[in-house]
């Protein structure tokens, strides 16, 4: 299955308790797609957000995101790990 890298650009207010209550959502969600969202990132200087998500499809990852929270990233790229 594809693996995933989502960015969210800028997200005013942005905090580690509130990604991880967003991150929470996805969870609850995911499977419905197919999805499995596996870790986040948050950089909360430059209000960001970063999630590692394996996905069928970016669509999927994305209707995750709509679905459970409505915080759809601004940037998504397919990504391997290195060794």
């Amino acid at each position: 299955m594809p693996r995933y890298m989502d960015v969210h650009k800028k997200v005013p207010g942005v905090t580690k308790k509130g990604v991880a209550e967003a991150h929470a959502k996805d969870l609850e969600v995911q499977d419905k797609y197919g999805v499995n969202y596996v870790k986040y990132w948050v950089d909360e200087k430059s209000q960001k957000i970063f999630c590692l998500v394996d996905a069928p499809n970016v669509e999927a990852a994305a209707r995750v995101h709509k679905e459970a929270h409505g915080l759809v990233a601004d940037e998504t790229y397919e990504v391997s790990e290195g060794p």
